[in-house]
C-alpha cells in the first residue's frame, strides 16, 4: 500500500534542494517548466519538453507547488513508457544505459518527451507543479552493469510440498521503499521464508535486478510480480514480466483491459486490501473499480501493517472474498506484509517481511511452480509468519466413489496449536468450532450432500479470540444418484480476521463487493446452515499424507 501523507515533507525538503538557483554547467541545457495542475480531467496530465539531437543524459526534477498537494511522477520519451518514480524525491535519470531507480535505461531518442504528473491529492486552488529539465551531453550517472534481462531462475527445491513466502513485498524501485533486493533475501531466510514476491508501484525495472540478486541466494527465489497501483485500488500481477498502463482514464486505458493485459502475460490477478479505507494514510488503497469478477483470480485477505487499525485480518477483505466465492468464482486467498523496508526501522503502521506469510502448495520451488499453485487455490494464509500453527483441509478425490452419494467426508489437520480453536466454514458461515487438543491434531467430519448446487468449505484457526491462520476453500459438487457429472473437489484457500468484537459472528454477511458478478448466481449465505455437519470425530494421530487438486 502508498502511505504517502508521511512521505510529502520530505519530498519538499528534497525537491527544494533541487530548485536552489545555479547556472547551467559546461554541456547542460536547464529548461524550467512551472505551470497550473488541471482542476479537471484524468487522474494523470503530461508536460512536454524537446530534447535535441546530441543528449546523451536527462536529468528531471520536480515538486508540487504546495505542501498541501500531493503529485506523482513518471516519464515518457516519444516512444513511450520510460518509467514511473511516484513519489520519489530525488530527480529522475535516465541515460542509454543505465537509470535511476523506478527508470529505464535506453536511447535517449530526439523529440518529444513528457512528464507524467499524477494528482494524488489536491488541496489547493489552483494547485501548481515547478519542474526542471537538465539535458546533458555527457554522462554522469554511473554504469549498472548488474542490470539484465529477466529469465526465470531453475527451481530452487524440486519436491511438492508447502511453500512459505511473502506475496507483497516491495524494494527500492518502489518510490515510497528503501531497501535492495539483498537486503530483501537476507530478512526473508532469517524468518524462514522460501520465496518473496517483489511487488513494486506500477515499474517493471525490478525485473532487471533480479537474475543478478538470484545468483547470490540459492535459497531464497524472487518471484516477479508488481502492484499496479491506482487512485481508485491496488493489485498485484504475479509472474508479470511486462508492464501495464495504470493511467486510468486515459486513451484505451481501462480497468478490464488492464486485468486482461496481466493474463494475457499468464500472471495472476489479485485485488489487494480491498477495503481499506483510511484516507490520506493510503491513498488509492480501498478497491473500487467495477471490475468483470471473473477476471479476478486472488484476494489480499491479511495485509500487514493494520494492526493500529484491528484489521489485521480484515474482516471486510474477508467478506469481499467471500462476495466473490458466492458468486461462484473459485478465487484464492493470499497475505503479505506490503513491507517497504526489509523489516528495519519500522513504525506502528508497517510489518517485517513475512507478516502475514501465504503457504503454498507447489511441485517445486520456481516461479511458475508457485503461480500454479495459486491459481488453483492451494493456499493458506498466516497472520504472523510460518511460525504460526499449520492447518491443512482436505476431501476425496474427485474420480473416487467417495464423492458420490449422501454425503462426503472431510478432515482438517491442525498442527501446533493446542488450546486453540478450529473454525469449520461452509458457504462463508460458520457451521462449527471445536478446541485443538495437542499439538497434532486431526478432525473429520462430513457434509449431507446437495446435488443441486456447489458448496465451498474452509477451515480457520482461532488464537486467543482471534483469527490467526486461513485455509483455502475446499469446493464440492455432488452427483445425483441418476446419473450427471462426476463431482469434482479444488482446493482454494482464504485468509481473513474479524477484530475481536466481532470474534463470534457469522462469517460471510455484508461485504461491499466493488464489482460486476459477471456471472453466476450468489446463493443465500443462509443455505449454509442447511448442510449440517455430521459424524464429527476429532482425533489425535500421526501425520498423514495431504490431499490437494
Amino acid at each position: 500500500m502508498v502511505r504517502r501523507s508521511r512521505f510529502v515533507g520530505i519530498a519538499l525538503v528534497a525537491g527544494l534542494a533541487f530548485f536552489l538557483p545555479r547556472a547551467a554547467l559546461a554541456g547542460e541545457t536547464i529548461i524550467p517548466l512551472t505551470g497550473d495542475v488541471p482542476a479537471d480531467g484524468p487522474d494523470h496530465f503530461f508536460v512536454e519538453f524537446e530534447v535535441p539531437p546530441g543528449c546523451v543524459e536527462i536529468e528531471v526534477r520536480h515538486v508540487a507547488g504546495s505542501d498541501s498537494d500531493v503529485l506523482d511522477w513518471g516519464l515518457e520519451d516519444p516512444n513511450g513508457f520510460r518509467g514511473w518514480g511516484g513519489g520519489n524525491g530525488e530527480p529522475a535519470i535516465v541515460t542509454a544505459t543505465s537509470a535511476s531507480r523506478s527508470y529505464r535505461p535506453g536511447e535517449i531518442t530526439p523529440g518529444t518527451w513528457r512528464v507524467i504528473v499524477g494528482k494524488a491529492l489536491i488541496d489547493s486552488d489552483p494547485a501548481t507543479y515547478d519542474i526542471e529539465v537538465v539535458m546533458r551531453d555527457v554522462e554522469t550517472l554511473a554504469a549498472q552493469p548488474e542490470r539484465a534481462p529477466y529469465v526465470e531462475a531453475e527451481a530452487l527445491e524440486t519436491g511438492a510440498r508447502w511453500y512459505a513466502g511473502d506475496l507483497h513485498v516491495h524494494s527500492e524501485q518502489s518510490g515510497d521503499a528503501a531497501p535492495g533486493l539483498d537486503e530483501i533475501a537476507d530478512f526473508a531466510k532469517g524468518r524462514g521464508l522460501d520465496f518473496v514476491a517483489l511487488s513494486d508501484h506500477n515499474v517493471d525495472t525490478t525485473l532487471d535486478f533480479i537474475v543478478d540478486a538470484q545468483s547470490r541466494h540459492d535459497d531464497l527465489l524472487f518471484v516477479p510480480s508488481v502492484e499496479w497501483t491506482s487512485y481508485d485500488g491496488h493489485a498485484n500481477a504475479f509472474g508479470s514480466t511486462a508492464w501495464v498502463d495504470h493511467k486510468i482514464g486515459q486513451p484505451g486505458v481501462d480497468i478490464e483491459g488492464v486485468a486482461d493485459a496481466y493474463h494475457e502475460q499468464g500472471a495472476i490477478f489479485t485485488i489487494n486490501h480491498p477495503a481499506l479505507d483510511i484516507g490520506t494514510l493510503c491513498i488509492g488503497c480501498a478497491w473500487n473499480h467495477d471490475l468483470d469478477a471473473a477476471k479476478i483470480d486472488a484476494v489480499e485477505i491479511a495485509t500487514g501493517g493494520l494492526e493500529p487499525f484491528g484489521m489485521s485480518f480484515s474482516q471486510p477483505a474477508i467478506d469481499f472474498w467471500d462476495d466473490l466465492c458466492d458468486m461462484g468464482f473459485h478465487v484464492a486467498p493470499i497475505g503479505g506484509s506490503d513491507d517497504h523496508k526489509a523489516g528495519v526501522d519500522l513504525n506502528q503502521f508497517q510489518s517485517p517481511i513475512g507478516d502475514a506469510a501465504t503457504m503454498v502448495y507447489a511441485s517445486e520451488l520456481s516461479a511458475s511452480a508457485l503461480i500454479d499453485g495459486i491459481r488453483s487455490g492451494r493456499t493458506v494464509v498466516k497472520l504472523q509468519g510460518i511460525d504460526d500453527p499449520m492447518l491443512s483441509l482436505s476431501g476425496p478425490d474427485p474420480f473416487s466413489d467417495e464423492a458420490r452419494g449422501e454425503s462426503i467426508d472431510l478432515e482438517v489437520q491442525v498442527d501446533g496449536a493446542d488450546g486453540q480453536s478450529l473454525r469449520i466454514i461452509v458457504d462463508g458461515m460458520q457451521v462449527e468450532s471445536v478446541g485443538v487438543e495437542g499439538d497434532d491434531f486431526a478432525y473429520a467430519f462430513s457434509l449431507d450432500a446437495d446435488p443441486s448446487r456447489e458448496i465451498r468449505v474452509r477451515a480457520e484457526l482461532w488464537v486467543e479470540g482471534r483469527r490467526r491462520v486461513v485455509t483455502s476453500h475446499v469446493w464440492l459438487n455432488w452427483e445425483e444418484e441418476s446419473g450427471g457429472e462426476t463431482g469434482e473437489t479444488g482446493s482454494g484457500e482464504t485468509g481473513g480476521g474479524e477484530s475481536e468484537e466481532s470474534a463470534g459472528a457469522a462469517e460471510g454477511e455484508g461485504g461491499g463487493c466493488a464489482c460486476d458478478a459477471g456471472g453466476g448466481d450468489a446463493w443465500p449465505l443462509w443455505l449454509g446452515l442447511l448442510l449440517p455437519l455430521r459424524r464429527l470425530r476429532p482425533s489425535r494421530r500421526g501425520r498423514g499424507s495431504t490431499s490437494l487438486r
